[in-house]
């Protein structure tokens, strides 16, 4: 008895098969999970088939109103009297002129008496006439109707009927009605030649009122545009005016008929598009947190369910993990010794086929952590003098003796705006060289550091060194290894223009490709042959070394230690013609800089 308890006790893997009773736990979540996506994707095409039915209830109402417009302005182009008083107005007498008038205008206002959504019918003449469905209304002489977009769009669409936007209708005098307008020439007989414009107006509150008792939600509305973008109706006109709300009026006008979802705010909100066929289109707008009005029953129900399924699984996980957590303890034992700092320990193989497995495993892993953590000593012993160099570099003595001695006869040349000028450059510059102790900063940092430094070396050689910045705006906000430019522009200086006859240029660009960034400094100096660019990439490799080169191998070395052997320094130099430094670091912005420096170290 006490042999096979101890078998079973060292066959860990016997009490695995328990851990299956977990897989029901997940799969309930997971059914639980599914039952609640399906239905609420139910109810979600349930609205979204009750918002696309009730916009063609709403495209129905509307084409009946424009239909009936249209069929009155058929009416009207077709009525004799209208066409007489056209085209012979001028030419008729006084009292025939003024029968003709009053018969027009009584025939526009019995239109009026059976349509109430109709506001006015006119007409308006090319020979200067005209007659509305009220007899002694006057135009209004600051808004003459030929100026109108609606008589414009009239003449271009040759008697075609021609729908407006939403808008107030200014023309007659005293008169300022927000109506929908249609339009249509009126054209003589033989349809070759324009009479006149006619106009119907249609009461814009009919429109207003009915969209205004759709439900779609507590917070879902209807909106309608026309086919240039403009706003027809939608329930908060005056926020749109005022940039206060916007709508998806792009994206309405590319869609014919259909809808899209979108994300604003982790607001969720479904269009639902219909093309009314004569430029306009009607759009229904739900928010889908609005939809489901039991969401939190829903949710509460699933919840107590997953609740169940959790304590179940609560509890077989107790019971199993008891289990297996006795000939692990041991193991534990020993890791706590790890955590103290003993990483010269070693488990003892046991007898059970696991537990010797992991025993082996952890020993392994032992030995291998003591061994990147020797190598580790090593690299950053390594990093640590590249940071120095880094640090020394950014302070040349020499450079600072010129510098100030530059400065000091400039002063005595009573040069007050050049020592202004070339001490706050030395002020930036060193400004720039400060990080905190950090070795990534922001490439906006370096782009100072730089430019300081190259406005000063501009004064000191005068009219011999002229220089460029070119850097991305939107790279400014990326990291890069501070002082990383500085010891190739002093290359590009002293091994590159100086020597060169005449004036010298350097050029800084800056340019994301892809995940990286790529750093260039031109310059059209005297050029490089191959072997002195080995020689300043690898100077030990060299016995005839430079200040300038080792500077430029530092550079081409932290790189590589800091980001990965991808990255770099590589030069490129065609001789008596100039050279081209390239540096190539990968994009890492300002807000990932935390993560990154944890990755690397």
């Amino acid at each position: 008895m006490m042999m096979w308890r101890n078998t079973k006790i060292k066959s860990i893997q016997s009490r695995i098969a328990g851990t299956f009773v977990l897989l029901v736990l997940l799969t309930a979540l997971l059914l639980i999970f599914i039952s609640y996506r399906l239905s609420e994707s139910a109810v979600r095409e349930t609205a979204e088939s009750y918002t696309a039915e009730l916009i063609n209830q709403v495209n129905a109402n509307i084409q009946t109103y424009i239909t009936g417009m249209k069929d009155i302005s058929l009416t009207a182009m077709n009525n004799p009297d209208v066409r007489e008083y056209l085209a012979y107005a001028q030419s008729l007498s006084p009292k025939d002129l003024s029968s003709l008038e009053s018969k027009i205008s009584e025939y526009f206002h019995s239109i009026l008496v059976s349509r109430k959504d109709i506001t006015s019918v006119n007409i308006f003449g090319y020979n200067g006439t005209f007659i509305s469905d009220r007899r002694g209304v006057q135009l209004n002489p600051n808004s003459p109707p030929a100026e109108q977009s609606w008589y414009q769009q009239a003449q271009k669409a040759a008697g075609q009927a021609v729908i407006s936007s939403s808008h107030v209708q200014p023309v007659i005098k005293d008169e300022y009605q927000w109506v929908v307008s249609l339009s249509r020439e009126l054209r003589g007989i033989d349809r070759s030649q324009g009479l006149g414009i006619l106009l119907i107006d249609l009461n814009f509150k009919v429109i207003n009122d009915m969209l205004n008792q759709l439900d779609l939600g507590n917070r879902g509305y209807v909106f309608v545009v026309d086919r240039e973008g403009n706003i027809v109706y939608h329930p908060q006109q005056q926020l749109l005016y005022s940039n206060l709300k916007t709508e998806q009026i792009e994206r309405v006008l590319q869609e014919p008929s259909g809808g899209f979802v979108t994300q604003e705010d982790g607001v969720s909100r479904i269009y639902t598009v219909k093309d009314s066929g004569f430029g306009w289109k009607i759009v229904g707008v739900f928010y889908e947190n609005a939809l489901v009005e039991n969401k939190k029953k829903m949710k509460l129900s699933f919840a107590v369910a997953g609740l169940f399924c959790l304590g179940v699984g609560v509890m077989v996980s107790y019971l199993i993990s008891r289990n297996l957590t006795r000939p692990i303890k041991r193991l534990q034992e020993n890791m706590n010794e790890v955590e103290k700092g003993n990483f010269d320990i070693r488990v003892p193989v046991g007898h059970s086929k696991e537990i010797s497995s992991l025993a082996r495993s952890f020993n392994l892993m032992m030995m291998k952590i003591k061994e990147l953590m020797n190598q580790i000593v090593v690299e950053q012993e390594f990093k640590r003098k590249s940071e120095l160099n880094a640090l020394q570099a950014q302070i040349n003595p020499h450079f600072l003796y010129n510098t100030l001695d530059s400065i000091i006869w400039m002063a005595e040349g009573k040069k007050h705006d050049e020592v202004i000028l070339m001490t706050s450059a030395l002020a930036k510059l060193f400004r720039a060289s400060l990080s905190k102790g950090q070795e990534l900063i922001p490439l906006a940092t370096e782009i100072e550091h730089i430019t300081s430094y190259l406005k000063i070396q501009q004064m000191r050689y005068q009219d011999k060194i002229e220089f460029t910045v070119h850097i991305d705006s939107s790279l400014k906000r990326y990291m890069t290894l501070k002082v990383l430019l500085q010891p190739l522009v002093e290359n590009a200086i002293y091994h590159g223009v100086k020597n060169k006859r005449g004036r010298g240029m350097i050029h800084i660009h800056g340019v994301r490709i892809g995940h990286d960034i790529e750093l260039r400094v031109i310059d059209d100096g005297i050029g490089m042959d191959e072997e002195t660019i080995r020689t300043i990439l690898y100077p030990s490799d060299s016995h005839n070394t430079t200040k300038v080169g080792v500077g430029i191998a530092n550079v081409h070395q932290r790189i590589q230690l800091y980001f990965g052997s991808k990255y770099g320094l590589s030069y490129k130099s065609v001789l008596n013609e100039g050279t081209t430094a390239i540096v190539t670091i990968p994009a890492i912005h300002f807000d990932e800089q935390g993560s990154k420096e944890e990755e690397l170290a």
